[in-house]
């Protein structure tokens, strides 16, 4: 019994020691990511202690960044970090407010940019924009061909485009891959709806009314996942001719493997 008791005992003390040592080591590495002394003495709206930019790519981005808050009063400000970070001193260094724009990178994540986004960017800017601009320059396979230096620039060129423009519900241009699958989506569409018009009764040559009851599932396949996302985001129309054919041909090659299957067994026998 005393053993028992014994055991219990040291299985306490050790689980509070092994707290102990994880909370004063989490609180000392919160406190070394707070760290002010990592901002240069001199006000400049790009701090790369990544070095993710050249010297050429800093200084333009610097006088881009300055010019455009004169000519619009919106503050574009870049951080880059990796194993350090200067944590919140950056909002008194940089004096962030309602029209601030904070983009930091850090690759250490599995996407290296993150933004932080003042009230006012937000009613030119929607949150789902800022979503979408994170998964298309910050993703791994992005940075892997085009390098940080060029996930950092496009994405805060976007950022410029868009406030000129007055606000952006997505983020524009239309990555390939992005392309693929809102043609993929337009020709399941179109598969969708040729299979519901296959004729049912004899002498029926296209079931319109399995069609419109299928319209809600093939219509979003190809509306709103098909074409919505191009015109949304491009004025190109190849794209948009692309996806409607695509759509066309999954619904003919749905609609006419009935006739080919009927007619398979009949030319056997």
């Amino acid at each position: 019994m005393q053993h028992s008791i014994w055991r219990r005992f040291l299985a306490f003390a050790a689980v509070l020691f092994l707290a102990g040592s994880i909370w004063i080591t989490q609180s000392s590495n919160a406190y070394a990511y707070d760290n002010p002394e990592l901002l240069p003495d001199t006000p400049t709206p790009v701090v790369d202690l990544a070095k993710s930019l050249n010297s050429i790519q800093e200084e333009k981005l610097v006088k881009d960044f300055e010019q455009f808050e004169a000519d619009t009063g919106w503050k574009l400000r870049v951080l880059t970090q990796y194993d350090r970070t200067p944590g919140r001193a950056v909002i008194n260094f940089w004096g962030l407010d309602d029209k601030s724009v904070l983009l930091v990178a850090d690759s250490r994540g599995g996407n290296i940019l993150s933004f932080s986004v003042g009230d006012a960017v937000y009613e030119l800017l929607p949150r789902t924009f800022w979503i979408e601009l994170q998964t298309r320059f910050g993703n791994l396979y992005f940075v892997r061909e085009q390098g940080e230096d060029q996930a950092i620039l496009q994405a805060m060129e976007t950022v410029k485009t868009c406030l000129l423009q007055g606000g952006c519900g997505v983020v524009p241009g239309l990555p390939r891959e992005q392309w693929i699958l809102t043609l993929i989506t337009s020709t399941i569409g179109g598969i969708i709806c040729g299979l519901a018009a296959q004729p049912r009764r004899e002498g029926e040559v296209i079931a319109w009314q399995w069609a419109l009851i299928f319209s809600p599932l093939w219509g979003i396949l190809f509306l709103a996942f098909g074409i919505g996302p191009v015109v949304t985001r491009t004025s190109d129309w190849l794209p948009v001719i692309r996806n409607v054919a695509g759509f066309c041909i999954g619904a003919l090659v749905a609609y006419l493997s009935l006739i080919f299957s009927r007619s398979t067994p009949s030319a056997e026998s």
